[in-house]
């Protein structure tokens, strides 16, 4: 079994209170095209016309060498969030980037993996989760690699 981590709505909900996602860039709402805006806050395609905004975001918490800060879209306004089973519907195939990380937060080279265009995620992800040296896995986008989610076991 494993659980999919999207932003924590804690997180996010302090951002949109002040108006800053703690990077220095104001949260500034714009409406979504809806030609594939993936959002971290609830997994899933923005729709067109929905409120969103960029922001930066640095899914590893506190210091470490493989901290990054990159993009990421969110709703700019509280929404349902992340509550389901399993991986995300709209986000679960590649073509992706799966960065493996150790128990201990240090990123695993030997495991980070290249999913193929449009292949099933759950099969890779279950094989990484498996191995004893891989505590969690980044999901993320192939050219840029924003951050999408996270996958512990």
């Amino acid at each position: 079994m494993t659980t999919v981590h999207a932003i924590d709505p804690a997180h996010l909900d302090a951002v949109r209170a002040a108006g800053d996602d703690g990077h220095g860039n104001a949260l500034r709402p714009f409406p979504a095209s809806g030609d594939g805006e993936p959002l971290r806050c609830c997994l899933r395609y923005a729709r067109a016309g929905e409120a969103i905004g960029l922001i930066s975001y640095a899914p590893l918490p506190g210091p470490s060498v493989w901290r990054e800060v990159g993009p990421v879209y969110v709703h700019a306004e509280t929404c349902a969030g992340w509550r389901s089973d399993g991986l995300p519907d709209e986000l679960r195939r590649g073509p992706r980037v799966l960065r493996t990380y150790r128990p201990d937060g240090t990123m695993n080279y030997a495991h980070n993996t290249l999913a193929d265009d449009d292949q099933d995620l759950e099969p890779l992800l279950d094989k990484l989760l498996a191995l004893p040296d891989v505590g969690a896995v980044h999901v993320r986008t192939v050219l840029p690699q924003c951050f999408l989610y996270a996958v512990t076991a």
